[in-house]
C-alpha cells in the first residue's frame, strides 16, 4: 500500500486552518497578504501537523518501542501529546521546573504524563534523552524552528 502524504494524514484528523486576506495590510504593503490563523487548530499552533504525521508512521513502524518522550516548553509538548493520545501511543514529556503552568496543564489534559526536571530547556533536554534510554523510548524531532522557547 502506497504511503500517505503528510497533508492526508494531518487532514484525516483536522481542518484546514482559515486564511483571511486583511485590507489594512493589503494598505499598508501595497499588496495582498493572507494571514494562516493556526491560533484556530486544537492547540494554537502549527506543531499539531508534524505532531500527527511523526505518530502517523511511527505507529506503523515503531520497533517494538513502548512510546515516546520529549522535552519543550509548550507547544512542541502539545502537539506529541494530542497525537499520540489520536494514535493510542504513551508520551511522556519533559519540562523545566517553572514552565508555564497553562501550558503543563494542556499538555497533560492531551495525555501526557509530565516530568518537570531542571532549571533550563537543556536540562530537560538531557533528562528525557536519559529516560528513553533507560526506558527504550522513542524521541520524536522538534518541528519548526530551533528555538525551544515555545
Amino acid at each position: 500500500m502506497p504511503e500517505q502524504s503528510a497533508a492526508a494524514i494531518v487532514y484525516e484528523t483536522m481542518a484546514p486552518t482559515p486564511q483571511y486576506a486583511w485590507p489594512l495590510l493589503r494598505l499598508a504593503v501595497g499588496t495582498d497578504i493572507w494571514v494562516k490563523h493556526e491560533n484556530h487548530t486544537a492547540i494554537g499552533a502549527f506543531k499539531l501537523r508534524g505532531g500527527l504525521a511523526y505518530f502517523h508512521d511511527f505507529s506503523q513502524h515503531n520497533g517494538g518501542s513502548p512510546g515516546v518522550i520529549s522535552a519543550t516548553r509548550g507547544n512542541h509538548g502539545q502537539s506529541v501529546g494530542f497525537a499520540a493520545r489520536q494514535y493510542g501511543i504513551a508520551a511522556t514529556i519533559v519540562v523545566p521546573h517553572g514552565n508555564s503552568a497553562e501550558k503543563n496543564a494542556a499538555m497533560r489534559a492531551l495525555g501526557a504524563q509530565l516530568i518537570e526536571h531542571g532549571e533550563d530547556f537543556q536540562a530537560a533536554r538531557e533528562r528525557a534523552m536519559w529516560i528513553a534510554q533507560q526506558r527504550g523510548l522513542a524521541v520524536p524531532a522538534q518541528q519548526g524552528r530551533a528555538r525551544q522557547g515555545r
